[in-house]
């Protein structure tokens, strides 16, 4: 699996660009940013299967509150939200921030927070908005103690989703996966049948990162991951190197195109019956249901094998750039992003759940009521590696590089290596 790309270490080189080191200090000559009150410019990466949808969704409420404000929606879409970082960054060093942007909440608001260019949310968070948020989201929101963001959504990452008629084909159970390992043996059985095992995409790194983060989890525990996402490195040589070797095992019964694919074309050979799995957040629900194929009938899930009561989070927000092109409409747009209406509208088209607990379940498809029941039994809900949330964008950078190499190598000593090195290396 070799595949030539420009790697984020040569990106930064090449533009200069270099997160937390690059941001700091601006916010004090950002001032001259001359102020555009009523257009709104909305800087996404929403554009594959039914997440375009769900936006749209989501600004056609806020328009029908705010019919005044003009709307710029800006997406800059690729590499699981690389590509949007890079361009904000590029845009704060302009002196060109847009009104607000997507971002993950939690460690990758950090280079942000550091380098003082967001605005203070707290004035935005009402009384029955903090009473109606999930605390857990809440602490992800506010890194620094001080809201900064609004979050809008919660994902469930660690799923694999499955054709019903190709596992009843094969003769497998997806019930009845105990552990990663003997994940190996059902996609051996698939391929075996004439099938594709796994339908994921290995043109960017980000999907093996987050796969490889749940078979940690899946193999190791929550315990063990937490420990190696704050940097406690000492004695996990063996897990780390363990669940890697699995991820090079998966990888013979990956897509054949695996390395010319973007994930939802992987997800649509589930859909297409190419495919028996894939691992993939809950948006890959969104375009299930965009394609009419049915829940339970057409597709399943479970929980990723060794997975079950975890809910590991991947969170999206938005926040507010300061100084601010267009403060009064970034307010309201942020307010009604925490509303019941928003997320009602928002949610079931994503294929997420609300971190809103007031939010009615009704409008909701059986899949995602069975993941809010999911959420409410688990027993704990880490942040993500390859969502940005559970290390500094530094670290994380540092990740998805090894990763980039280990697609290449599957050199699995040099990178279990590079991975116990990863926070060092980033300077922290």
């Amino acid at each position: 699996m070799i595949h030539e790309r420009l790697s984020r270490r040569r990106y930064v080189k090449a533009t200069g660009v270099t997160g937390a080191v690059s941001l700091a200090g601006l916010s004090g000559y950002l001032g001259d940013v001359r102020r555009q009150d009523g257009t709104l410019e909305i800087v996404h990466w929403w554009t594959a299967g039914g997440e375009e949808d769900a936006l749209n969704a989501l600004l056609e409420g806020f328009q029908e509150q705010y019919p005044d404000v003009e709307i710029d929606n800006n997406p800059a879409p690729g590499g699981a939200g690389s590509a949007l970082d890079a361009a904000i960054r590029s845009r704060i060093v302009d002196q060109t921030p847009p009104s607000t942007f997507q971002i993950w909440p939690g460690e990758s608001l950090r280079p942000y927070t550091d380098a003082d260019v967001l605005a203070s949310v707290e004035d935005l968070w009402d009384e029955e908005m903090r009473e109606a948020y999930l605390a857990s989201v809440m602490d992800v929101a506010s890194p620094e103690d001080a809201l900064v963001s609004v979050p809008l959504n919660i994902h469930r990452l660690n799923n694999l989703f499955y054709n019903v008629g190709i596992v009843e084909d094969v003769g497998v159970d997806p019930e009845g996966i105990e552990d990663p390992a003997d994940l190996l043996e059902v996609l051996a059985a698939a391929d075996d049948a004439g099938y594709t095992g796994m339908a994921h995409q290995t043109s960017t790194e980000w999907s093996t990162v987050q796969l490889w983060e749940t078979v940690l989890i899946g193999q190791h525990g929550v315990e063990t991951f937490e420990q190696y996402v704050a940097g406690e490195t000492d004695g996990l040589e063996e897990q780390v190197r363990e669940s890697l070797e699995l991820v090079v095992e998966y990888g013979d019964y990956f897509s054949p195109d695996a390395g010319a694919i973007a994930w939802d074309e992987g997800n649509a050979q589930v859909i297409d019956g190419e495919a028996a799995f894939i691992h993939q957040g809950d948006w890959a629900a969104g375009q299930y249901g965009e394609a009419d194929f049915e829940y339970e009938s057409g597709w399943d899930y479970v929980p990723f094998p060794g997975t079950e009561g975890v809910y590991s989070m991947v969170i999206d927000s938005f926040v507010m750039p300061e100084p601010n092109p267009s403060p009064e409409a970034t307010a309201a747009f942020l307010s009604y992003c925490g509303t019941i209406d928003a997320q009602e509208r928002f949610n079931p088209i994503k294929g997420s759940i609300p971190p809103r607990t007031d939010v009615s379940t009704d409008g909701f498809p059986p899949f995602l009521q069975n993941q809010i029941e999911a959420f409410q039994g688990s027993d704990e809900q880490p942040t993500t590696i390859a969502h940005g949330t559970a290390v500094r964008p530094e670290v994380k950078s540092e990740i998805e590089e090894t990763f980039a190499r280990f697609l290449e190598t599957e050199d699995v000593d040099e990178t279990t290596q590079r991975l116990l090195d990863a926070h060092e290396a980033a300077g922290f």
